[in-house]
């Protein structure tokens, strides 16, 4: 009955079939045998078939650097916490719908709750962007929610907040920094306001900024998916999330038995961060010509073109 349904590790002998227990225990009762649901999983589990989800491990690029690649990151990262220099992972995590939105997930109530039958972004009050920085040294966790777009500007400026609340009180009088981010979404590694944005921060603390990113289509083993963002997923997981100070809430409480505790704030020092900046390079007088040009500029701005023009020592 199970064979054409049967898959498994030739391994460790672990099976598992697309069959469910209801199904198996109506066909062995089409056949005249009187058994229940609870008794095929009983016979299921004592042949070693158990319930198993998808697990995302392959990949279609093959690079034959890609080990090496992930060493070089390890050793960077192990290199800095043996010298006690502050070590973070940065993300963003996907955005969130404020409102009485169905949230996957589960919990205990004597009541289930009534949420909006569509998800809809017209029918948010408004959107939050968790941008997370995750102190691999002392497993901390540091998230700010901001209310506009994912932006480099956004994403600098959230470390900022972390180096002035939690970095400089944790690694007194340490210069170096390592950041370690993917290579997309506001931390990619082709943005020239990232790095820009990353020279002002460095600049203004006297801080020597060190990056590394991980290669393409490894962004699910940067260090905060797996041990930071995946608890707070968990944490709130079955509960609309129907204002900022819901979200902000469940990600100070997510707490895990390996000691990972986790601050948020509510970035509201800046209501807007604008996604159609964009910084280009060009060589004049043996200096780097840095032009950040957009849609929404002040009114310091060149009208014609809307850009605004920095000059970089060239050497």
């Amino acid at each position: 009955m199970l064979k054409d349904a049967t898959a498994g590790d030739p391994i460790t002998g672990l099976k598992w079939t697309k069959k469910t227990s209801h199904t198996l225990s109506r066909e062995l009762k089409r056949q005249g045998y009187e058994v229940g649901d609870d008794t095929v999983r009983r016979l299921l589990k004592q042949r070693r078939y158990v319930l198993r989800a998808n697990r995302k491990r392959l990949n279609k690029r093959k690079d034959t650097n890609r080990d090496r690649q992930m060493c070089y990151l390890v050793r960077m990262r192990q290199e800095h916490e043996k010298a006690g220099f502050p070590s973070i992972s940065v993300d963003a995590k996907q955005r969130e719908l404020i409102g009485n939105f169905k949230n996957p997930g589960r919990t205990y109530r004597r009541k289930q709750l009534d949420v909006l039958e569509s998800d809809y972004p017209s029918d948010a009050n408004g959107v939050a962007i968790p941008y997370g920085i995750y102190d691999t040294t002392y497993n901390d966790g540091f998230v700010v929610v901001g209310i506009s777009h994912q932006t480099p500007e956004f994403a600098v400026a959230c470390i900022r907040r972390w180096w002035l609340r939690v970095g400089k009180k944790k690694f007194p009088n340490k210069k170096h920094l390592l950041v370690q981010a993917d290579c997309g979404g506001a931390n990619g590694n082709r943005l020239w306001t990232w790095k820009y944005e990353l020279q002002k921060l460095a600049d203004e603390f006297d801080l020597i900024v060190s990056v590394t990113h991980l290669p393409t289509s490894a962004s699910k083993w940067n260090l905060i998916e797996h041990r930071l963002f995946c608890h707070i997923e968990a944490n709130w997981a079955g509960v609309p999330l129907v204002d900022y100070e819901t979200i902000i809430k469940f990600i100070r409480t997510t707490k895990t038995e390996t000691g990972l505790r986790c601050r948020a704030y509510h970035y509201n020092d800046v209501s807007y961060y604008y996604d159609m900046l964009n910084i280009t390079t060009t060589f004049w007088g043996g200096s780097v010509l840095l032009t950040m040009c957009g849609a929404f500029c002040d009114d310091a701005c060149d009208e014609s073109s809307r850009q605004h023009s920095f000059v970089v020592d060239g050497s």
